[in-house]
């Protein structure tokens, strides 16, 4: 957790130096809406000095550096993601953040979500609780759909989706008081853990997106599935969480509304 913790600081660091230039900076493009910067490469970097310093045997799996390399069956793995919610961040929108989820074994044993322009950190440990800056959190106690507030993220890499999206939306929008996509998926898992958030989905994510998000939301005492309704593992696809009372009401509405 420590080594987690001092990465993700690193890597905020970086971003938030570069903030106040980020209108000048150059956009490349992945894939559709789908962007990447030098500042994001250079976190990156960052994070993974600090990583291999402390722990130097372990693998780092980043979305810029190495996407596609595999969780290690044996060893620690720090899956991280130096800007979740780089269009935010392009923007000057307040809403991004540094993710990374340790795992042991393929096993997640720790997490951390940073909230880079609030500073707010969120911890987790496997069996040792979630933490909000130090303070213990817990999922909320709602379990009406009418009075609870969901977190989304749109399927932008994936507008093959957006139908089934869209009728996902429409249904859940009727049934709740109110839907929020703010950009940043592994805040909005963060939220769920603490109960700003009732419950959440997308359809498409990716290992770093969600790495340190499940393991919040299970120490945290809320669920966390596929589509299927199984545990959700540290892999791309889809993502349902929430408190024990909506998370299952959630799965339910999205597989009747999905083709």
């Amino acid at each position: 957790m420590l080594v987690a913790t001092a990465a993700a600081n690193a890597a905020a660091e970086v971003v938030r130096s570069a903030a106040a230039g980020a209108s000048s900076l150059l956009w490349e493009l992945k894939g559709v809406s789908d962007f990447v910067t030098e500042v994001d490469r250079t976190a990156e970097l960052r994070m993974s000095e600090v990583i291999r310093s402390a722990v130097p045997d372990a693998s780092v799996m980043g979305e810029e550096l190495s996407p596609d390399s595999l969780i290690r069956a044996r060893g620690t793995t720090f899956v991280a993601d130096p800007i979740d919610g780089t269009t935010n961040f392009l923007h000057g929108y307040p809403q991004y953040s540094v993710s990374i989820g340790v795992l042991v074994d393929s096993s997640l044993v720790a997490g951390v979500v940073l909230n880079v322009v609030s500073g707010e950190l969120f911890t987790a440990t496997h069996g040792g609780g979630a933490y909000r800056n130090g303070d213990r959190i817990a999922v909320s106690s709602i379990d009406s759909p009418s009075r609870a507030l969901i977190g989304t993220g749109f399927p932008f890499k994936r507008q093959d989706l957006l139908d089934d999206y869209s009728r996902q939306f429409i249904e859940i929008s009727r049934q709740t008081a109110g839907i929020r996509r703010a950009g940043s998926a592994a805040l909005d898992l963060a939220d769920v853990a603490c109960g700003r958030f009732d419950g959440f989905w997308e359809l498409v994510l990716s290992p770093w997106d969600v790495a340190a998000g499940i393991l919040l939301i299970q120490e945290a005492g809320g669920v966390v599935t596929d589509m299927q309704g199984q545990s959700k593992t540290v892999s791309h696809g889809p993502v349902v969480a929430g408190n024990p009372s909506i998370q299952p009401w959630l799965l339910k509405i999205l597989a009747k509304r999905a083709h």
